[in-house]
């Protein structure tokens, strides 16, 4: 045989494992089903499920609940009048008066029912003022730069010079101590932290590759920062929100002990604030009080440091 013939001689070939396989799964055969593919969750369920994996964010979540259960169905369960007197003043607890009476005779534990409901209300609404305020000036100046974010800057900290509670209570005594008033005075104070807040959030976000694209593709400046820059700042705005209803509820109680709260409304703060002076002879009417501010506080602190964990992508992996 010459050396050409012995070159074109080809040893047969085994059958493969893939050609095996393949023979396997010819059409008319069933092959084995598809592993379902996981779905991944939605942000607001995993932030909610880190939230509730928190311990201190869970206590302080039950305290709030229960403090706005007591301030709604406790006018019902206690309806007695907290200006109405019911006894001598400085009477100590008893069945009559469960928490006592204050200076003029009037039931401690209806005070704290009744004004619970007016100092959490002062606490979100001045809140909800402070981040609206804080975002806007926030989101132009991070967003738009140049001489908008000088101006807005300027203002910013010319506000945040003035000493907050001595600015709040020339608002509220030039426009007189009604629970209004507090309220919006408080707000217009104290929104310089979530304006800043805002601002580096948006300055970092600006010019990241994802609004490049949406700028790219059209979006205008309005539609870029409420559909696509604010969602992704939220989370430590939110944060920011909740600890200021624990600094506008402070705020609240801190104008009444001055005597600038609302003597028409009661609150947890105007109770403080009348009974001051009378501290060592009737503890319990300015104790009580101040525990219930102690707690709201102590609870919205919680919830807020829960709220952190929850939306902190740092903390979510560990």
């Amino acid at each position: 045989m010459s050396t050409v013939e012995q070159t074109l001689i080809v040893a047969p070939t085994e059958p493969s494992d893939a050609g095996i396989t393949a023979n396997a799964a010819a059409p008319g055969t069933t092959s084995a089903p598809a592993q379902p593919v996981a779905k991944a969750a939605s942000p607001a369920r995993a932030a909610l499920r880190q939230f509730l994996r928190s311990p201190s964010g869970v206590a302080g979540a039950i305290m709030l609940l229960l403090l706005i259960l007591v301030a709604i169905l406790g006018p019902i369960l206690w309806p007695t009048d907290p200006l109405e007197i019911v006894g001598l003043p400085f009477a100590p607890p008893d069945p009559d008066a469960l928490l006592g009476t204050d200076y003029l005779g009037r039931d401690v534990l209806a005070g704290l029912i009744h004004g619970g409901r007016a100092t959490m209300t002062v606490g979100a609404v001045a809140a909800f003022i402070t981040i609206i305020i804080g975002v806007s000036v926030g989101a132009l100046s991070g967003f738009f730069g140049g001489w908008i974010d000088s101006l807005l800057v300027k203002i910013s900290e010319f506000f945040q010079v003035l000493p907050p509670l001595l600015f709040a209570m020339v608002l509220v005594t030039l426009f007189g101590p009604k629970l209004t008033t507090i309220t919006i005075a408080i707000g217009a104070v104290s929104w310089t932290p979530a304006a800043r807040l805002t601002r580096a959030e948006f300055m970092r976000l600006r010019d990241l590759d994802f609004i490049k694209a949406s700028r790219a593709a059209g979006a205008g400046n309005w539609h870029l920062i409420m559909r696509v820059v604010l969602p992704n700042a939220l989370p430590p705005i939110i944060v920011s929100a909740t600890l200021a209803i624990g600094v506008a509820i402070l705020f609240e109680g801190g104008l009444s002990f001055l005597g600038l709260g609302d003597p028409n409304t009661m609150s947890w703060g105007l109770m403080i604030g009348q009974n001051r002076n009378y501290v060592l002879d009737a503890w319990w009417a300015v104790t009580f009080p101040g525990a219930a501010i102690f707690l709201a506080v102590l609870a919205v602190s919680l919830v807020g440091d829960g709220i952190n964990d929850a939306v902190n992508p740092r903390l979510r992996r560990r």
